[in-house]
């Protein structure tokens, strides 16, 4: 295989009807690094929105097990990915994620806002730092994917093409971030996480390191400083240099979706595991009524 055997195969599929399988090469095989970077801030971005970090601070999942919530999101997207919607272990991903989901009063608004962060953080993720450009099918394809996704989900509202989706997105965040004190406790837990995979003594710089990959509205919206102006040069310059390198590198031949990097919660996944052994547990006895979905409303999803 050359380099760019993959970019053709999807240059030559249908952005809409091979939504699925253009998704599948670009997050399992070209991007898989990429897309796990860039889906980690997608998760730290929606906690910016105080009615979001409000919610995910009352369930307590990122304060007592921060790890797990971020395996078990990870890989329930990643089993509905490589397998597809509609498949046996796509629909029982996309079942743990509604019945999540289905516990709480979640404004539709709110959860179609966190879906296209899934879209578009990857995608401005790769134009800056990918090995090549995003095609334009790939594009096309995650909104696709992620809409059909989206509703089933039971996500309502899910705007009808590409660029109306990404100009809800950017008015959802002009009209929604705001500084709070929800928003600063998730990312301290989120930025917890992330450091605990280095070394101890490396644990301040990975921190700063993220922070100088935060825009100015997630920096306000978190009451963070930003990162010395010196860091993310270098941090910015490293992963173009690593987009460099990657680029001189043979083509991956299958997708590495459910087996990228160590999944510290499910160790061997997906060996001898189901998608049903996923996510959270039941809310916390002491959760406030008004978190709580009631019947009928919520994301609507189940």
């Amino acid at each position: 295989m050359h380099r760019y055997a993959w970019l053709a195969r999807i240059a030559g599929l249908d952005p809409v009807a091979d939504a699925r399988e253009i998704h599948r090469i670009s997050a399992g095989i070209e991007f898989p690094w990429d897309y796990l970077r860039s889906l980690e801030l997608a998760l730290l971005r929606t906690s910016c929105v105080p009615a979001i970090s409000a919610l995910l601070a009352a369930t307590r999942e990122f304060e007592r097990r921060p790890q797990q919530r971020y395996d078990d999101t990870a890989l329930l997207m990643a089993e509905i990915a490589e397998h597809g919607y509609d498949s046996e272990r796509g629909r029982e991903a996309l079942r743990v994620v509604n019945r999540v989901h289905g516990r709480y009063a979640i404004a539709n608004e709110d959860m179609l806002y966190v879906l296209s962060t899934f879209v578009y953080e990857p995608i401005d993720w790769i134009t800056r730092y990918g090995w090549r450009p995003p095609h334009p099918h790939e594009k096309l394809a995650a909104y696709h994917y992620y809409t059909e996704v989206g509703r089933r989900m039971g996500i309502r509202g899910i705007p009808g093409s590409y660029d109306e989706f990404r100009e809800f997105k950017q008015r959802y965040e002009r009209e929604r971030f705001a500084c709070g004190d929800t928003n600063a406790a998730i990312a301290k837990y989120t930025l917890d996480l992330f450091a605990s995979w280095y070394p101890r003594p490396l644990r301040g710089f990975a921190k700063a390191g993220v922070r100088s990959l935060l825009d100015r509205p997630m920096l306000d919206a978190f009451g963070l400083p930003p990162a010395p102006a010196w860091l993310t040069r270098a941090a910015r310059r490293a992963l173009l240099a690593r987009a460099w390198v990657v680029r001189l590198l043979p083509p991956r031949r299958r997708s590495t979706l459910t087996r990228y990097g160590p999944r510290l919660s499910y160790p061997g996944y997906p060996e001898g595991y189901r998608p049903g052994q996923l996510g959270a547990g039941p809310p916390p006895e002491d959760l406030d009524p008004a978190f709580l979905a009631r019947r009928g409303e919520g994301s609507g999803a189940r």
